[in-house]
């Protein structure tokens, strides 16, 4: 018999009530609930594409939320000329964001540390100012969208089925992550964040896997940008600006870099954080901060992270207890 483990208990929990979410908000009358809890759901996808780079890599990227933005401006501006067509608008998404990822990864993976944050932060800023600038597509006031995607079987028009979409994506990308970082792909990307000189030594081309890694991250926050622009009913440059990276980057951290179910629940505690602090005062950023940084002390790891090293623990001792037996 399997012994019971806390974190795949949690994980469990979690998927269990995300999946009964609709039917409770449907059942209190609660429709913010199934806002809300597909606006956690498309951060998740937007900080597991993150810690595919940051927590696998060691890449830290603080322009991440280009590709949340450019996923988003996808969506808004071909519904502003008329094209609904959800295939198409994911298409222009998944093509822009490779292309942008693949373009800012090849200048900016040939740095490292300090060098290639502030690159990525650059590349951010300079299409955060770039959409500003384009007045008919709202500049700094941003684009209404009027029309949700119509994927022709379904549409994200429908808030279930935005939220079910969000979820069954986010499911994906992280049954995807688990596959991926225990591949021979994952295991090379692991070691360059170890020891990139010697993977080197080995014969790897470890830009090749930084930069593949670094461009599948920019097309699955790309997705996570389609859906955010879906559930706003908007996009604006905003959505690119260094404040949401850095909030991406939070997520990942709080929940556990570099674990594969961390980013999911990072960012279902720091957005319930969030509204029950907004809850209680208008200053609630003066509170979230020194909760952030205590977390960070207490669980270095992340919250998930924590739970899988009690795990690792608890192992630990059941393994002593039977060596320590007659």
């Amino acid at each position: 018999m399997k012994p019971w483990r806390i974190s795949q208990s949690v994980a469990t929990a979690i998927v269990l009530l995300l999946v009964l979410l609709p039917l409770y908000a449907r059942l209190a009358g609660e429709p913010f609930a199934l806002t809300f809890g597909s606006r956690v759901l498309v951060f998740a996808l937007a900080a597991v594409s993150l810690n595919l780079v940051l927590g696998y890599g060691g890449m830290v990227s603080f322009g991440h939320a280009l590709y949340l933005g450019l996923g988003a401006y996808g969506v808004g501006i071909l519904a502003h000329h008329g094209v609904h067509n959800g295939w198409l608008q994911l298409g222009v998404t998944i093509l822009t964001c490779a292309i942008v990822g693949a373009l800012t990864g090849l200048v900016s993976l040939r740095t490292t540390g300090i060098a290639f944050i502030m690159i990525t932060l650059a590349f951010a800023q300079m299409f955060y100012y770039l959409f500003v600038s384009l007045k008919q597509y709202g500049g700094d006031d941003g684009l209404s969208i009027a029309n949700r995607s119509d994927f022709g079987l379904f549409t994200l028009g429908s808030p279930i089925t935005l939220y079910y979409t969000a979820l069954l994506l986010v499911l994906a990308a992280l049954l995807a992550t688990h596959r991926l970082v225990h591949a021979r792909f994952g295991m090379v990307l692991r070691g360059c964040q170890v020891n990139e000189r010697r993977m080197k030594a080995l014969g790897f081309s470890t830009l090749r896997y930084k930069l593949s890694a670094y461009t599948l991250s920019s097309v699955l926050c790309g997705l996570a940008g389609l859906l955010y622009g879906n559930l706003t009913g908007f996009a604006a440059p905003a959505y690119m600006a260094w404040t949401l990276s850095g909030e991406l980057i939070v997520i990942v951290v709080l929940g556990g870099m570099g674990t594969v179910f961390g980013p999911l629940v990072g960012a279902i505690v720091l957005l319930i954080s969030e509204e029950l602090l907004k809850a209680l005062t208008d200053h609630w950023m003066m509170i979230l901060g020194p909760l952030i940084v205590l977390a960070a002390l207490t669980a270095r790891r992340g919250v998930y992270g924590y739970l899988l090293d009690w795990d690792a623990w608890r192992a630990q001792q059941r393994r002593a207890g039977k060596g320590a037996a007659p």
